[in-house]
């Protein structure tokens, strides 16, 4: 009583204020009267109100709100499992203190106000809700702040709009569609016996649920659907959502030289790589024909066993082909020209934290791609785990609550249902352009794969699991109490499907070979990169340079950095350097001049995480950006520039995806430190690094990881160079730690001249941070317009060509990076000491390893004792290992080869800074044979 007279207190200063539900009781009736209620009906049974009882009026308003927001708790979802549910009563009358007859005697507009079906009294109107929100499929919308989605949603749902009505002949479809799933799984699984396929089956509607999203997007003309998924399921959705031949699938489970087969007409497979990938690993690509000229090409990314890591990979391929990269400035998004579908398991999408890093990017400007449509795949159990175990929410879809997502739960057994779920999620989509999910619950038949047994672990569940019907059965016998087909459609239809897949199998060639089915690689992967021209000429340059510090008028730049921008005008001029912020400024310039455009992205990116590069600018007083790259005249590209968020796995997959699908593009992200390129280390591993040679997927994307000791600790120093060195092999990627503004233009040049050639490939760069400011990477303009990258330098300091004899040279010191820096500074600030026995080299290029220009070099000196390898890294990290076996092939007799350096550590670098320095100092003079001590001064 005291809640409503408390409303009505609100609705008499302002009617806004209070539910409109209560608004119209209040408008009808006027103030609360605590009087017993008496309502009498009519003649023709509609509830008449004489006067209102209006704590069971607010009572009914709160059930009907709570059948709305909580009727999934009492839905049917699982098809089987739904035992282990935690009871609810947030939907029993008794609870609000109302009885049927309450309801009954209460007219249906005082809790439904225009409510879309003509309704009698509130009895009707709960059940009629509870069959809404509370039947096989259940909604969660709650969450979504924004009130014109949830008014949408709510109307879609109240209105059954959503729902899909199929013909008679369209359910036969269905039936027969089911069967080809089924029958498909079937087949495998007689045929090959105890091979891991990782059946669909408890799922099968997933593949109808996507023929209906290809066939929406392919009549709404949307050129692609980029689609992204894990094991389960993934033959089945090849077969027949891509159109992946049945015989090629067959040869997969076996060696038959079948495998090389064309796909069938209207469908490509994507070129697989030299090595290869276990059969449920591997994507396709499909065109499907829309009745008139345009085609809407759908894609199944490729994806490892990291299961969830491909969602950020898909979100990449989605925005790269709703870009337009051809104009100047930032390109131009057009979000109806692709949306991406995730399929997720349900204990991967919440125990999984790339799923989070992949959803927080939904609305950010640089991320964003108009919606993703996210389907779990939700079978109960994840492996061996039970769902009490896996998660501490009550649904695997709850994670993205946090990011207002709308969720659907919708039972995998009715497939109308499912349907209707696909329907809804791509209308949202469509209207909002803002991600959806789908809880598909079902169950999985067999085991985690099929050679294990899951009665062992899931006794329970699996002994209902046995008894329960498949869907096409259950299907079948609604489609015959509906009249719509006779008994004994579904038997014929099966042996029609199994009859197929065995004349297909039995007309295979089925010789088998033990042979390795290892492929060459590609030519352009072998060729070097050596010979690639990337000098410009120093006019050009100059315009170029001239023409990035221009502003927009009236634009008020911070007057700081517009005066040490400034001094970037004469950079070029004789006599000056340019240092490395204006080499890559240079390099970009000179890149969308060629036509080719740039992606750049990392954490503070624009400005650089080191205050050195400001390739986006700030209005003092409005906080409008400029971007100097988008007002140059002789662009010919776009250039994109983000600050991404604070992820590092997250948005380099969804960089790969994005460098893959557009191979012209030179997409670049930057670590804020290198060390934070670890929490990546599956991107790495498993799409960038090995990509190519097990799916042919080709990828020109550069690194700029800041690596360095400079006393600042063990997670701001070391890039973990070994790592990438580790998994650097058949010319997969350049790994680099150059020491050249020139050095930097020319790779980033060379790296842009790979786009979509097949000699792409990633470029690893260990990036300098106290370098970027040191006058000694500065290169004068010569270098830019004369020169071209060079893998190995000669030492500035100790090597001087024209003075040096060669053959007093008894100790070659080699390197890369800062050490060869402090080295060169150390030789400089040294007085009246002699370095005739020793000379240095600097390797810029790691891998591949130049191992031919090294060998040239050798060659000048006849009286070489040993070859030295210095590096600040721990002899555990670094090159040391990588480099030692190379440099002891190229050995001659009496010569050694030696490490200086710091000694094998489990951490990459010490915390004190002293203790840095003093280390620092040590090497430096062990190198230069000054002594073995050093010195923290």
């Amino acid at each position: 009583m005291g809640y409503i007279e408390e409303q009505y207190e609100l609705f008499e200063k302002d009617p806004k204020l209070v539910d409109p539900s209560l608004k119209e009781v209040f408008e009808k009736h006027g103030a609360p009267e605590w009087i017993s209620a008496s309502v009498s009906p009519s003649s023709n049974g509609e509830a008449q109100a004489s006067s209102v009882d209006m704590v069971k009026v607010t009572s009914a308003l709160k059930l009907v709100e709570a059948i709305r927001r909580h009727g999934h708790l009492d839905a049917k979802i699982y098809a089987v499992g739904s035992n282990e549910r935690a009871a609810t009563n947030m939907l029993d009358i008794s609870r609000y203190g109302l009885t049927e007859s309450d309801l009954e005697n209460m007219p249906a507009e005082w809790v439904w106000p225009n409510s879309y079906i003509k309704l009698s009294n509130a009895l009707q109107v709960v059940r009629k809700l509870k069959e809404t929100y509370a039947g096989t499929i259940s909604f969660e919308y709650d969450h979504v702040s924004h009130e014109n989605e949830r008014q949408w949603l709510q109307h879609q749902i109240d209105t059954s709009d959503f729902q899909v009505n199929l013909s008679n002949e369209e359910k036969k479809q269905l039936l027969r569609r089911l069967v080809d799933v089924e029958g498909f799984e079937n087949f495998l699984a007689k045929t090959f016996v105890a091979q891991k396929r990782f059946s669909i089956e408890g799922l099968d509607v997933m593949v109808p649920m996507l023929d209906y999203i290809v066939q929406a997007s392919s009549r709404d003309q949307i050129s692609n659907i980029m689609m992204g998924m894990a094991h389960r399921g993934r033959l089945n959705v090849l077969a027949h959502v891509l159109g992946k031949p049945y015989d090629r699938i067959f040869s997969e489970f076996h060696h038959s030289p079948d495998k090389e087969l064309i796909p069938s007409e209207g469908s490509t497979g994507i070129n697989y790589g030299w090595t290869g990938d276990v059969k449920y690993h591997f994507g396709a690509q499909r065109e499907v024909g829309n009745g008139e000229k345009s085609t809407t090409q759908v894609t199944l990314s490729h994806n490892p066993s990291h299961l969830e890591y491909v969602n950020p990979v898909v979100q990449g391929f989605t925005r790269a082909a709703q870009d337009d990269r051809t104009k100047v400035g930032y390109s131009n998004l057009d979000e109806e020209e692709a949306f991406g579908i995730l399929i997720h398991g349900d204990a991967a999408f919440i125990g999984e934290g790339v799923v989070a890093e992949s959803l927080n990017m939904k609305d950010l400007p640089g991320y964003r791609t108009g919606g993703t449509l996210h389907l779990i795949a939700n079978n109960l159990v994840g492996f061996t785990t039970n769902r009490k175990d896996g998660r501490s929410t009550r649904y695997a879809s709850d994670l993205a609550k946090g990011f207002e997502i709308p969720i659907v739960h919708v039972n995998a057994d009715d497939p109308i249902a499912c349907l209707s779920a696909m329907s809804l999620a791509y209308e949202y989509r469509q209207k909002f352009k803002k991600d959806f999910v789908i809880d598909l619950v079902g169950y999985r038949r067999y085991g985690h794969n099929e050679i294990d047994e899951p009665r062992s672990t899931q006794p329970t569940l699996y002994n209902e699991i046995d008894n329960h019907p498949t869907v096409p059965h259950l299907f079948e016998k609604q489609l015959v109490e509906d009249q719509v087909v006779e008994e004994g459609t579904l038997n014929q239809m099966f042996e029609e499907v199994g009859s197929k897949l065995r004349e297909t199998y039995n007309n295979m060639n089925e010789n088998e070979t033990k042979e390795a089915d290892v492929k060459d690689r590609p030519g352009g992967v072998e060729r070097p990169l050596d010979e690639i021209v990337t000098a410009i000429d120093l006019e050009r340059l100059k315009k170029l340079n001239r023409d990035l510090l221009k502003r927009p008028e009236g634009f008020n730049g911070f007057k700081k950095l517009e005066k040490i921008l400034q001094r970037r005008g004469d950079m070029l001029e004789e006599g000056n350097k340019v240092d490395w912020a204006t080499a890559e400024s240079l390099a970009f310039a000179s890149i969308i001049e060629d036509g080719k455009p740039i992606r750049l992205t990392g954490q503070d990116t624009e400005r650089g995480t080191f205050a050195h590069r400001h390739m986006v600018l700030h209005d003092v007083e409005t906080d409008e950006t400029y971007c100097p790259m988008h007002g140059l005249d002789q662009a010919n590209a776009s250039f994109d520039i983000y600050n991404s968020p604070l992820s590092e796995a997250g948005v380099l997959g969804f960089e790969y995806g994005y460098s893959v699908q557009a191979p012209e593009a030179l997409v670049i992200w930057e670590a804020q430190f290198g060390d934070f390129a670890n929490a990546g280390q599956v991107i790495f591993d498993q799409f960038i690094a090995a990509g190519r040679a097990k799916w042919g997927e080709k990828s020109n994307m550069v690194f700029l990881l800041p690596h360095g000791y400079e006393g600042q600790g063990p997670e701001h120093s070391s890039a973990r160079l070994e790592r990438f060195l580790q998994l650097a092999a058949e010319n997969n990627w350049t790994v680099a730690n150059v020491t050249s503004s020139a050095q930097y233009f020319h790779l980033l040049r060379r790296q842009a001249a790979i786009s979509n050639q097949e000699e792409a490939r990633p470029l690893v760069l260990m990036s300098p941070k106290s370098l970027l400011r040191n006058q000694r990477v500065a290169a004068e303009g010569s270098k830019f317009s004369e020169l071209n990258f060079q893998p190995i330098l000669r030492q500035p300091g100790l090597t001087k060509e024209t003075k040096k004899d060669k053959a007093k040279v008894k100790s070659l010191l080699l390197g890369t990076g800062k050490m060869m820096v402090e080295i060169e500074d150390s030789v400089e600030k040294i007085e009246k000491q002699s370095f005739d026995t020793i000379d240095a080299l600097r390797v810029e290029q790691i891998y591949p390893f130049p191992t031919n220009y090294l060998q040239e070099i050798l060659d000048e000196y006849p009286n070489l004792e040993e070859l030295v390898w210095v590096q600040e890294e721990p002899q555990n990290m670094g090159t040391w290992y990588f480099v030692e076996g190379i440099l002891h092939k190229m050995l001659k007799k009496g010569q050694i080869h030696r490490y200086v350096g710091r000694q094998h550590r489990a951490s990459p670098s010490v915390g004190e800074p002293n203790i840095h320095k003093t280390e620092q100092n040590r090497i430096i003079n062990e190198a230069l044979q000054l002594s073995k001590g050093g010195t923290n001064k």
